[in-house]
């Protein structure tokens, strides 16, 4: 099966892997380990895992449960989840007990995966029952026939604001997600991505995992991102490109390491998403390591990417995540009617890509999905040649005085100064304004950077009105399992001044 740049992948995730295994060569590497494992293993151990499943009684499209951080074994058990007709749930190590519980409950999984340095974890967890399945048992049954329109992967989000929603993707959304990523950064079965993001989440998945599938590629994955690491597994493992976000990116900026001269070399560019990235931020770390960063937005409800900044020579916007690649997006007010270029709206999209469904939820899916057309909850414009520019997010939105001021605004000055490793601005109840703007940052190690500095700062950048009445410093900001920032849990983390 070959790329096509302008249809989006036919078929099944079974059939992709079917045919990388005729092709061979090698699927993934593994710098911590020094493993690696080949296109034709890979779709063997995938399908023996499927039939296992179906011996054990698992029935085509639900719910089988993989509790396992990146490695070979959780890559089997996608692809044998996949390949065998049932539905990935990616259970995300990170959520904490109590999430897990719920997403092992709300997915009504009987069978799961449970890596051997998690089932301590797991059996806390796991007040439902889900039976631990053992990939080596050969007792194997029949795969179930599979079609491209079937349940593939359920994963659930974070939760930040109420009870996770279990996103639901079939086979052909998760190929165009793979796809997208494929189309926007010229992948070939020549590039090497580098996987530091848990699979669990829908970057590390779509992003590379499929992304490699449908281009023919390899990846070199890591259990976890290492700072002090990363530059010497992405020499080591001789790859081309490499997905992160923006806090490790601002990580990267900050320490001591760089790649060496034949490593930035073979680096085609690397890839920020998940949230904004700082343009001082991007410029920085391009201008220190001669990598070229693609700045893209992508939702778990997409299967990832929805844009992207094509790659050099072509334009590339910084502060934008660029235009559409695969799917279509508009810029609507509240009623669904497109606005014009320039005026401030919510984006959606529709495409490929899109989820079918949040499992067992049909308000919350039918809140989503308006008119054929995913609304994704930020605000932005988009100017003549199609660039998205972001502001903000419709929940994240700081109200003063009635006046609307984006966040993003805020963390785009406390970025401008140089040790300021990670910011975000949030909302905090008053009752003169309804709600006043306060930051958190973590700052570089021995920085001497005070909060009246940086206040300086922001009230010569936005003004008296927009600039925080206090800023916070952290150790660490609250994250999310790819490393977002989770701006709306800071006003609980950090105490009332």
């Amino acid at each position: 099966m070959k790329l096509s740049r302008e249809i989006p992948p036919e078929g099944t995730v079974r059939d992709w892997l079917a045919a990388r295994a005729q092709s061979g060569g090698t699927a993934i590497v593994f710098p911590e380990t020094g493993g690696a494992i080949g296109w034709k293993t890979l779709q063997e151990e995938a399908v023996d895992f499927g039939r296992v499943l179906t011996a054990h009684g698992a029935m085509k499209g639900e719910s089988v449960a993989i509790v396992a951080p990146n490695g070979r074994e959780s890559v089997v058990a996608l692809y044998g989840a996949l390949a065998g007709g049932f539905r990935a749930t990616m259970i995300n190590l990170a959520a904490g007990r109590d999430a897990i519980a719920f997403a092992l409950e709300h997915s009504e999984a009987r069978f799961g995966y449970v890596h051997p340095d998690c089932r301590a974890l797991f059996d806390e967890a796991n007040r439902s029952g889900v039976a631990p399945v053992d990939p080596e048992n050969r007792v194997e049954g029949k795969l179930h026939d599979i079609v491209p329109g079937d349940h593939a992967l359920l994963m659930y989000t974070s939760g930040t604001t109420g009870r996770p929603k279990g996103v639901v993707h079939s086979h052909a959304s998760l190929l165009a997600g793979g796809w997208t990523t494929a189309v926007a950064h010229d992948l070939s079965p020549d590039d090497r991505g580098l996987c530091v993001l848990p699979i669990c989440h829908i970057n590390g998945l779509c992003v590379t995992v499929m992304g490699s599938l449908v281009s023919g590629g390899s990846l070199a994955m890591t259990s976890r991102f290492s700072a002090s690491q990363f530059w010497q597994q992405a020499s080591e493992s001789r790859v081309t490109w490499f997905s992160v976000v923006p806090t490790i990116i601002s990580h990267l900026l900050h320490g001591d390491a760089g790649p060496d001269a034949e490593c930035r070399g073979r680096l085609r560019f690397g890839r920020s998403a998940s949230s904004a990235l700082a343009m001082e931020t991007q410029s920085a770390f391009e201008a220190r390591f001669s990598v070229p960063i693609i700045e893209t937005m992508g939702l778990t409800e997409t299967a990832a990417q929805i844009l992207s900044n094509p790659l050099p020579p072509a334009p590339r916007k910084i502060g934008s995540p660029g235009i559409a690649f695969g799917c279509e997006v508009e810029i609507q007010d509240g009623e669904g009617a497109t606005v014009p270029r320039g005026t401030a709206g919510e984006i959606v999209v529709r495409g490929p890509n899109v989820m079918l469904e949040y499992l067992k939820n049909p308000k919350a899916t039918g809140e989503i999905l308006r008119s054929g057309w995913l609304r994704t909850g930020d605000l932005a414009h988009m100017d003549e040649q199609g660039y998205v520019f972001v502001t903000g997010r419709l929940k994240e939105l700081i109200i003063k005085g009635g006046e609307n001021i984006a966040p993003r605004e805020v963390d785009e000055a406390l970025y401008g100064h140089p040790d300021v490793v990670e910011a975000a601005a949030f909302a905090r109840k008053c009752a003169r304004y309804g709600e006043t703007v306060e930051a958190a940052v973590r700052v570089r190690s021995g920085s001497p950077l005070d909060a009246s500095e940086l206040l300086t700062l922001c009230r010569q950048r936005l003004g008296d009105f927009k600039a925080p009445d206090a800023i916070h410093f952290l150790d660490e900001l609250p994250k999310g399992p790819s490393g977002k920032i989770q701006r709306l849990r800071l006003a609980d983390v950090v105490p009332d001044s």
